[in-house]
């Protein structure tokens, strides 16, 4: 175990323990072997990195369930490594000075579970019939070895050899499948940097299908869904390609080469982001189109979360926010309640909860509590009946392309709205993100009808 310095500032406050110091991954390539039946995971993870100081030791984020067969470094074998409360400690044979080019292949193999904290279990979790992956904020090291930490982001290649009948989703495009008598390969190749937590896989017995036709929203959309929910998810999410369409207008050009939805056999309680996919329970298809709300939410993560990444979990208002904020959008652009309308409800809920909570700061026991998700999505709203339609939006479609694919905190937003206003925007800031009393909205004017 390493002592001393190394542990002395956590990277995040939020989550001390996660992240590491001394290198910077600049991309994972992942072989990875699946038995479904015994829930058995085996693979091996090469990690490129840049030193960024010289150490005699670096650590990688990784889960006391999976076990460490050989460790290499620089592509000698390592001089000797520790895997002690949830740190895998590498000693390389030779020191490796600032700067220096730092490749780690890691074997290791185990029974995947998630990892318990504060929000639950997050990670690897099984499936009646497969698996799937749901992260956020700290499980990716339920399944490889990593930097687990959002301002660390990589590119990745994600390769997952499973029981033939299951169908493997990863992040980006499938590069490449190859049946082996029983067992298929698929390699999916993920260019555009990712935080680990986004890091997905997903297995069960899915058909895949296409979303809308080949000239919507000039995204290509695809689902993967048990046969049995087909023709309620054909209906609940018929309005997706006309969602992607509305998004791509008022925040920018979608991130990605493309966007798939995963629909588990199984119930689950939240949909969950990963990126370039959403992954939605059974019980989300109810052919009433009833989710479509959180369609909307999960979608809009891809600009707000996905692709702008925090660089510090208290900013996650810059995630949920957004999200939250998309899902009025949408109501109003699909023929329902105006964004005003829905945050003026929405403010009014919440002025009957506990006003207890620094949104710009949450803390971590709070930081998914739904009063950051709607008091941040109100700062928006807020923001735009300030700015005025299109400013606010002109404002967004900045936002996303200056910061595309990177790292984002509430200063940069901050800074880069006051440039869209005449006025001090601090006040709003103030009374919506650190006050822990409720603002009043101001009135309509007319901007954001």
């Amino acid at each position: 175990m390493m002592s001393g310095k190394f542990y002395e500032v956590p990277i995040d406050e939020y989550l001390p323990q996660n992240g590491n110091r001394g290198y910077r991954v600049s991309r994972y390539e992942l072989d990875l072997v699946y038995k479904v039946a015994s829930n058995r995971l085996s693979g091996r993870a090469d990690i490129t990195a840049v030193a960024t100081a010289a150490r005699p030791r670096f650590a990688l984020d990784m889960s006391q369930s999976l076990s460490v067969s050989k460790v290499f470094v620089n592509g000698a074998k390592a001089a000797k490594y520790s895997h002690q409360r949830g740190k895998l400690t590498v000693t390389p044979a030779q020191k490796i000075p600032a700067g220096g080019m730092l490749t780690v292949a890691v074997q290791y193999a185990g029974t995947p579970r998630p990892v318990r904290g504060p929000w639950g279990e997050v990670g690897w979790e099984e499936l009646s019939d497969g698996a799937l992956v749901a992260s956020q904020p700290n499980g990716a090291a339920s399944w490889f070895p990593c930097d687990d930490h959002p301002s660390s982001k990589a590119s990745y290649r994600i390769s997952i050899t499973t029981d033939s009948p299951y169908y493997a989703v990863a992040n980006g495009v499938l590069a490449r499948k190859q049946t082996k008598a029983s067992q298929t390969t698929w390699v999916y190749e993920q260019s555009e940097p990712m935080a680990s937590y986004l890091a997905t896989i997903q297995i069960g017995l899915y058909r895949r299908y296409r979303i809308g036709s080949a000239h919507d929203a000039q995204v290509p959309m695809h689902a993967l869904v048990p046969p049995r929910l087909r023709a309620a998810f054909d209906h609940d999410f018929a309005r997706q390609p006309a969602m992607m369409a509305e998004f791509q207008e008022r925040f920018g050009p979608y991130p990605f080469p493309g966007y798939s939805v995963v629909v588990t056999d199984d119930d689950l309680e939240i949909p969950i982001e990963a990126q370039g996919i959403s992954i939605f329970g059974a019980n989300h298809c109810d052919g009433r189109r009833g989710s479509e709300r959180l369609i909307a939410h999960e979608l809009a993560h891809q600009w707000f979360g996905n692709s702008l990444t925090v660089g510090q979990w208290r900013d996650i208002w810059l995630h949920e926010g957004f999200a939250c904020y998309a899902e009025w959008i949408w109501a109003e652009a699909s023929g329902g309640p105006s964004a005003d309308q829905m945050a003026r409800a929405a403010r009014h809920n919440l002025s009957r909860c506990p006003q207890d909570i620094v949104v710009g700061d949450p803390g971590p026991t709070l930081m998914f509590d739904d009063r950051v998700y709607k008091r941040g999505a109100l700062t928006l709203h807020t923001l735009r009946l300030h700015l005025g339609d299109a400013k606010f939006f002109g404002l967004l479609h900045e936002w996303t392309a200056r910061y595309r694919h990177g790292t984002v905190d509430s200063e940069e937003f901050a800074d880069l709205a006051g440039h869209y206003s005449t006025a001090s925007l601090r006040p709003l800031w103030e009374s919506w993100l650190y006050d822990r009393a409720l603002p009043h909205l101001p009135p309509q004017s007319g901007a954001a009808g």
